[in-house]
């Protein structure tokens, strides 16, 4: 039994949150939490905090089971992008040039390795 948790507009750009990402995409969870963890990235805190709600969403869906014994994983996770602030920025001559201030939308999903629980 797979959860899913979703983090919307995350004021990151999508490719400096892709970075993070792509370290923990199909890793063990106590794994991902430790990469998340010692990661230098500014996003890996929020990254990590998502993961543990995707967690706690599990430990929702099958009551009375603990994370430890399921082997759970992460299963997939994408990042799309999200609206765009876009402001201007005083340029010479009188000119006004664009800063496009962007986020992103992040779904995790986590899912068990343990094949007698999905029967």
């Amino acid at each position: 039994m797979e959860a899913v948790a979703k983090l919307n507009n995350c004021p990151t750009s999508p490719r400096k949150m892709r970075l993070v990402v792509d370290l923990i995409r199909g890793e063990r969870v106590e794994k991902a939490l430790y990469i998340l963890k010692y990661s230098n990235k500014e996003v890996a805190q929020r990254v990590e905090k998502l993961l543990l709600s995707a967690i706690k969403n599990w430990e929702a869906k099958n009551e009375g089971q603990r994370p430890e014994d399921n082997e759970l994983f992460v299963k997939t996770v994408f990042v799309d992008g999200g609206r765009q602030l876009k402001r201007l920025r005083p340029a010479p001559q009188g000119r006004g040039y664009r800063i496009r201030k962007r986020s992103n939308h992040v779904t995790l999903v986590v899912d068990s390795k343990n094949l007698e629980t999905q029967n």
